[in-house]
């Protein structure tokens, strides 16, 4: 709910309308899911979600440009320039997902998350990382690897989708559905 509520935060910063903010979270939450079987490295989550949180954004805008251009002429130069800005690297973007990471870390084992933040996310070489837990390389790779994993679905839980009623706070039985499904072991 923290990573919700700032990615929220952040997006009417940059949206300046709550509806829309609310909106672009969502499709950016269900782009995230739905491509999470594209994501190889734990190593670039920061940057892939900034990625798809970039375009998410791109997505929203020039649809909006797209509608405000029925409504109103807009010069098609000004609008290539507005998305190419946006695709850019963003700090803001990555402070926003990179705090969601952050806070999904202390959710795992303290061996996992450990790992996760000494390989991953400091650069620290694995066979440094043996040495000082007193394991072997091998160890620390199936370490690294499950750890990884149990990010991943992690990453998956942090929103329970319904597709027809939105995100996290639907009651409706097929969201519930969905949340035990998710919560089986």
């Amino acid at each position: 709910m923290e990573s919700r509520r700032d990615l929220l935060k952040f997006l009417r910063r940059r949206l300046h309308s709550h509806d829309e903010a609310e909106e672009v979270l969502q499709r950016f939450i269900l782009k995230a899911l739905e491509r999470s079987g594209d994501l190889r490295d734990v190593r670039t989550v920061r940057g892939w979600l900034g990625r798809v949180l970039a375009t998410t954004i791109v997505d929203h805008q020039r649809a909006a440009a797209t509608r405000r251009r029925r409504e109103h002429g807009v010069d098609p130069v000004v609008l290539a320039n507005m998305a190419e800005t946006l695709i850019e690297p963003d700090e803001e973007i990555d402070d926003a997902v990179c705090q969601c990471l952050y806070k999904l870390l202390p959710t795992l084992k303290a061996e996992y998350a450990a790992v996760i933040w000494r390989v991953d996310l400091l650069g620290e070489p694995r066979d440094r990382v043996a040495v000082s837990l007193g394991i072997t390389l091998n160890n620390v790779t199936v370490r690294l690897h499950r750890a990884r994993q149990a990010l991943k679905q992690r990453l998956e839980q942090m929103c329970h989708i319904c597709v027809i009623h939105g995100f996290l706070d639907c009651q409706c039985s097929d969201a519930q559905r969905l949340r035990q499904l998710r919560e089986a072991p």
